[in-house]
């Protein structure tokens, strides 16, 4: 059976007799190998974070790694801490798909010769690796479209491919970079794509689905971006995804940045699910609620009454006011809304109109302001 990628990189650092890493070409590690017990901070830091830090990056790529079809040599910097190291470019069909580099402080390695093909036989698995999880993306697109009959093709190709395997967890990323995520930082059994600019992970149970989420939203926040996430689970098969990312997109829209908010605990906030939101907002809004949204303070003190079950000592304790001070602002509520907090219909459309307001498309809402 031919070697995958972490018992190439264990084999190439006993045939050079020096400590192995394997990086793809924007350096995020795929597989490592000690050899002794060398080691500097680089090497540390690739282990620990599993990526090389952009400073690195800089460095080594200032020696024509990238084009480079043979070994090169890059020397220590003391200063930084970095130990001598000779890179082995994996290529594959004039591409370089990552680098093997051999920590060789004392250039002990004189010739790199017998690796050149474990480089090449590395260089095949990550193109033929590569072009798989591109045309997995390509198909979990379709899963999400809109057209029923590119969506069943979809899922009929993915189910003969054996991959992912149902029952399957759907997580929406919302970050301003939509550039894809690394997949060699997820397990091999996740599929990724970018669609209507967020990054939609389908996920088999099997691969603890809220460990690939948190795992993918810190990979997210490392290019400094704020993430929001939704998780929807389960999808019993393939042709329950798009109902999967349509939920886990809502609780997207729901959730604060760093945070991952579960359909289940969305509650009303559902209905942002039902219908758009400028329905929403014709059908959960009167003249009076709309008056009130431009009170912030006394939308603020609504919905924590609501909130709290119309417990006015908790209500004046959690927003840090006298309790007369809250009466009157609830008297004045009232007013302004010409709703009555002791009618539980009355409650009922503040409290809807107040939590969903936060939610709904600013445009939309003036629009439905104008129509009320």
């Amino acid at each position: 059976m031919a070697p995958d990628l972490q018992e190439i990189v264990e084999l190439a650092a006993d045939l050079l007799g020096a400590p192995a890493t394997l990086e793809d070409r924007d350096f995020h590690l795929v597989a490592y190998a000690a050899h002794g017990d060398t080691i500097d901070p680089v090497r540390m830091d690739s282990i620990l974070h599993r990526r090389a830090t952009e400073a690195v990056r800089t460095r080594f790529e200032s020696y024509g790694i990238a084009r480079a079809a043979g070994p090169v040599r890059i020397p220590a910097d003391h200063s930084l801490g970095q130990l001598g190291r000779l890179c082995l470019p994996v290529r594959w069909n004039n591409v370089t798909y990552g680098y093997l580099w051999l920590l060789d402080d004392q250039e002990r390695i004189t010739d790199a010769a017998p690796a050149m093909p474990l480089c090449e036989r590395a260089g095949l698995l990550m193109a033929r690796q590569a072009r798989e999880r591109d045309d997995l993306g390509w198909k979990v697109a379709d899963l999400l479209s809109a057209q029923p009959d590119v969506r069943a093709q979809a899922a009929n190709e993915l189910a003969e491919a054996g991959v992912p395997d149902p029952p399957l967890a759907v997580a929406v990323l919302r970050s301003p970079n939509t550039d894809p995520l690394n997949p060699w930082l997820l397990p091999h059994s996740v599929l990724t794509t970018v669609w209507q600019r967020d990054h939609v992970l389908v996920i088999p149970a099997s691969a603890a689905p809220h460990t690939v989420v948190d795992r993918a939203r810190r990979l997210l926040e490392e290019r400094t971006a704020p993430v929001h996430a939704g998780f929807f689970s389960p999808c019993p098969t393939l042709e329950t995804v798009h109902e999967g990312w349509l939920r886990a997109r809502v609780a997207a829209r729901t959730a604060a940045a760093g945070e991952t908010r579960d359909w289940t605990s969305l509650g009303v906030l559902r209905l942002l699910r039902a219908a758009g939101d400028e329905a929403l907002a014709q059908t959960t809004r009167t003249p009076g609620t709309e008056t009130l949204l431009q009170h912030p303070d006394l939308a603020l003190t609504a919905r924590t009454y609501l909130d709290l079950a119309g417990n006015v000592q908790r209500t004046a304790q959690t927003l840090n006011i006298h309790r007369q001070t809250l009466y009157h602002r609830l008297r004045r509520i009232e007013e302004l809304t010409a709703l009555t907090l002791t009618n539980g219909q009355d409650r009922l459309t503040l409290h809807l109109a107040l939590t969903l307001a936060p939610h709904l498309d600013q445009d939309a809402q003036r629009s439905a302001g104008a129509e009320n």
